[in-house]
């Protein structure tokens, strides 16, 4: 849930009440660009995308220790194609524009874009997909 500048306690009181009754669990977080688990995400991405273009770990290594190292679902890289490197790199314009340097697209995502290797949606991001 994102808290406006002006959300009352009680707007918040009953946003909370209703999301409890259909099973689920909030987050509350300010507004702010990216909001708290698009934020992270990308800033984890991102980095991944850095460290293939330095040539320290491939792409599927860095979404294996990720796995088993962090029990993340999938890796981040492998997410990044599932979203679609089009989607992370508007995203990280965006993020880039509003918070400062560390949200810079890596090069090698911009090339990646460019090339039309957009993820799972054309079947080449950072892994092949069918």
């Amino acid at each position: 849930m994102v808290l406006g500048p002006e959300t009352t306690r009680e707007t918040l009181d009953a946003a909370v009440g209703w999301t409890h009754t259909r099973g689920k669990r909030e987050v509350v977080v300010q507004d702010s660009p990216g909001f708290a688990s698009s934020r992270l995400g990308l800033a984890l991405g991102l980095e991944a995308i850095r460290m293939v273009e330095e040539g320290v770990v491939d792409p599927e290594a860095i979404d294996t220790a990720m796995r088993l190292g962090y029990r993340h679902p999938m890796g981040p890289l492998r997410l990044t194609d599932l979203v679609g490197l089009d989607v992370r790199l508007a995203i990280a314009e965006h993020l880039h524009a509003t918070l400062g340097e560390r949200f810079a697209p890596p090069p090698l995502l911009r090339e990646k874009v460019a090339r039309g290797e957009l993820g799972r949606k054309t079947g080449q991001g950072f892994h092949r997909w069918q």
